[in-house]
């Protein structure tokens, strides 16, 4: 097993292709990012977690960024938000 991504901006990398396949195929408004902390914790750390999200999602738009962080999550939840 190798050594956990020690920056956002390497785990970005992993994931990129994962990501943008995921978001290829069914749009961002069914993706949606989200966490599985503190489980997760012996992967990497929180922020770096985030941030790569960030990263993955550097060149999106404004709506497909809200998607994503929150919209998404959001409808499916049917959260009154």
């Amino acid at each position: 097993m190798s050594d956990p991504p020690t920056s956002s901006e390497a785990l970005a990398a992993e994931w990129k292709p994962y990501i943008e396949t995921c978001i290829e195929a069914f749009g961002p408004e069914r993706g949606m990012f989200e966490s599985n902390f503190p489980v997760d914790i012996g992967s990497c750390d929180y922020d770096v977690l985030w941030n790569a999200f960030k990263v993955l999602t550097k060149g999106a738009s404004a709506a497909e960024k809200t998607a994503l962080y929150s919209g998404t999550a959001t409808k499916i939840y049917r959260l009154d938000l």
